[in-house]
């Protein structure tokens, strides 16, 4: 049975850094970044998951948390067909250390998966940031005032 797999990221910047974890697909022979993060369970909302998934895989806890936008992710990975709607989170780390380490450690229930700053500038074709369009959301936020882009509704 398919399904769409609601996922909570967030993206803490440090300058013109990101913070993301390396994955290898030995099905496509590629190595891959992404974004710290993971599945919103029934009754949570995007953000209580993205602060639940960075305290579990970093321990850290999040702070100004903010909502960038929302991508709709299909994807062919590991053999199989994928289909995700992403919320994107722009935050700052509570850990002040973290942002003081390029190689920041690895994730807590992933052993061997690497927690590293990369440059936004830094990824393409040969080492993709996923979901794809987040370097275009991160790009676009950098130029524009984060004020715009409120996660709050006003008239």
């Amino acid at each position: 049975m398919s399904s769409i797999r609601a996922v909570a990221v967030a993206v803490p910047r440090r300058g013109d850094d990101v913070l993301v974890f390396e994955y290898h697909d030995s099905t496509k022979d590629e190595t891959f970044y992404r974004p710290l993060g993971g599945g919103i369970d029934f009754g949570e909302t995007a953000e209580a998951a993205v602060r639940r998934e960075l305290r579990e895989e970093l321990g850290v806890e999040l702070l100004d948390v903010r909502l960038l936008g929302v991508l709709e992710n299909l994807f062919h990975a590991f053999g199989r067909d994928g289909h995700e709607i992403v919320f994107i989170f722009d935050c700052r780390l509570s850990d002040q250390s973290v942002y003081e380490r390029d190689a920041v450690g690895e994730i807590r229930d992933d052993a061997g998966t690497k927690v590293m700053w990369r440059s936004l500038n830094s990824f393409d074709a040969g080492s993709p940031l996923y979901p794809a369009g987040l370097v275009g959301l991160l790009s676009e936020r950098r130029r524009l005032p984060l004020s715009r882009f409120s996660s709050r509704w006003s008239p």
